[in-house]
Order: C-alpha cells, then structure tokens, then sequence
C-alpha cells in the first residue's frame, strides 16, 4: 500500500521546490499578458479600466508569488540558499512589474496612488510569509531528529507555607 505522503508528492504541484526565478519569470509573464489584455481591451472598447489597472495587476501577480513561493519553500533541500535565491527572485519580479506597469500604463507609481505603498507592504508581507515558513521548516526537521523520550524529573524543594 503506498504513503499518503509519496501520493501527495507524487500528485501536488505545491510538493515541490520549483527554481524562484523560473516561478517568477513565469509570474511576470502572466502578469505582462494580463496588463498587455486590459489595455487592448480598454484601447478597443470592450472594458472600462482604469488607468491604474497594470499597477493593480503587477501587485496582485507580486502577492500571487509571494503566497506560492512561501509555500514552495518547505519543499525546499537547502532552505538558505533556496530563501536567498527567493529573495533575489522577488526582487527581481517586483522590479520587473514595476517598469512593464509604468510602461503599459504610462504612468510612473508616484501619480498611480497609493501603489508605492502597496508594494512596500506586499515586500513586508513576502518578508514575513518567508522567514514563518522557514521557522516551520526548520521546527518540523528538528522535531523529527530528536528522540522523545519521557521528559526528567527534577527534584524540587517543597514550598514553605506562609
């Protein structure tokens, strides 16, 4: 009879530790394809968008990397080098979002309102999501090396009644 765990890692994309920057890169270019169809669609009449709506995807894309990423992390073999590596990969897509949203939208993040600290938050956020995941990570492979035995007893003095 096979594990529930070699069937979950077998069958679940999230079971895996994918490269940051390959997540990213895919990320961006789903991002890029979203803002690059609101302005067609907006260019031709079809919706209503704002002006803003490409710095809206770009930190909507920037959580959705954060969320996976966070995930992917506890699948991870070396968790230092794969944060770091995350870190960089963050990074780069929030840059990278960041140029094709004042690119597509024409307007740089100061004039699209309070996106400037959207994405501040959203870095704070991925920051925390991370470093709790690595925690967990690094809590579970230390309770599965130690041996749990029944814990010592200690002699203690009986209290004096007052």
């Amino acid at each position: 009879m096979e594990d529930i765990r070699e069937v979950y890692e077998r069958s679940s994309f999230l079971a895996k530790a994918y490269n940051p920057f390959h997540v990213s890169g895919v990320v961006a270019g789903v991002s890029a394809l979203v803002m690059l169809g609101g302005k067609l669609f907006f260019l031709m009449g079809w919706l209503g968008v704002s002006q803003s709506f490409p710095w809206l995807t770009a930190a909507s894309f920037v959580l959705v990397y954060a969320i996976f990423n966070s995930v992917f992390t506890l699948s991870s073999k070396n968790l230092d080098r794969y944060m770091g590596r995350s870190i960089l990969a963050f990074l780069a897509l929030v840059l990278v979002s960041g140029v094709l949203a004042r690119l597509i939208s024409g307007m740089p993040m100061d004039e699209a309102g309070t996106y400037k600290w959207i994405f501040f938050v959203l870095s704070f956020c991925y920051l925390v999501f991370i470093s709790i995941m690595g925690l967990v990570k690094r809590i579970v492979a230390y309770a599965q090396r130690e041996e749990w035995n029944q814990p010592r007893l200690r002699y203690r003095k009986p209290r004096r009644k007052i």
